[in-house]
């Protein structure tokens, strides 16, 4: 009787990303700072940048004292020139949650060119040439990476009172897949992460709104609104080897709502 061959059974990649440097923009509170804390936790050295220095600080200093890797750059990413020189001068961040973004929700008839291009220009623009940054450092370097673009569900759908918001995250989903195909022959990844709508600082006031709170609830199909810690298993997912085969997709965690 012949012996049964051994089977070889599929290994697991590492979540973990010790020795691996992130950038998470708006890192001071909401989605930004629960990457900034899941990433660290997953080993990695996290530079939080925001424009409030306090807000950073405080998440830094929070951080390190769960024996975890963080410091604070007051950075205003809309301001390129300033952007690209922290970047460039900083060594090269292996992850980048491009997370910094706003919305200022308006009905069509109502937009205001000014509220159109300040969210045009945070969501659109500093991202891009944040990303754009980021990968030219790791080019230079000869390092891999990974580049989360902090999208929304409203990347993929409409919604009323959301025409701009809507514009500037479509322009984020063609953005990543386009980077994507550049990037990918420098083993450089850039995937979407698109949530529904999380209570968040910028998002709890909207949500005093009765309403509003219904509509939503009403689109979400496992009815309740996301919470933070519920997408940073996502983000540890992107910025890790568990996801080395993954680029130029949207990773969509929405409870549903883009499910019809």
């Amino acid at each position: 009787m012949s012996a049964v061959p051994p089977v070889e059974l599929t290994k697991t990649p590492s979540f973990r990303l010790d020795g691996k440097r992130a950038l998470v923009t708006g890192g001071g509170r909401g989605i930004g700072l629960a990457a900034a804390s899941a990433l660290a936790e997953a080993g990695a050295h996290v530079t939080l940048a925001a424009r409030t220095a306090t807000e950073i600080e405080a998440a830094g200093k929070a951080i390190r004292a769960r024996g975890q890797q963080a410091e604070a750059l007051v950075l205003d990413v809309t301001d390129l020139d300033a952007a690209r020189e922290a970047i460039a001068a900083a060594e090269p961040f292996e992850i980048l949650v491009n997370n910094a973004g706003t919305n200022r929700p308006a009905y069509l008839m109502d937009v205001k060119v000014e509220d159109f291009d300040l969210v045009m220009g945070l969501n659109v623009r500093a991202a891009f040439f944040v990303a754009q940054a980021v990968a030219r450092r790791l080019i230079e370097a000869k390092r891999p990476g990974s580049i989360i673009n902090i999208s929304s569900q409203m990347g993929h759908v409409g919604a009323a009172r959301r025409t701009v918001y809507c514009t500037s995250k479509h322009a984020m989903e063609g953005f990543t897949k386009a980077m994507a195909i550049e990037l990918a022959p420098h083993n450089i990844r850039v995937n979407s992460l698109g949530p529904t709508f999380l209570e968040t600082p910028m998002t709890r006031p909207f949500f005093e709104n009765k309403v509003f709170r219904d509509e939503v609830l009403s689109k979400i199909k496992l009815g309740r609104l996301g919470q933070l810690e519920e997408i940073t298993g996502a983000i540890v997912f992107l910025a890790s080897d568990a996801s080395s085969l993954m680029t130029g997709s949207a990773l969509v965690v929405d409870g549903g709502w883009t499910a019809e």
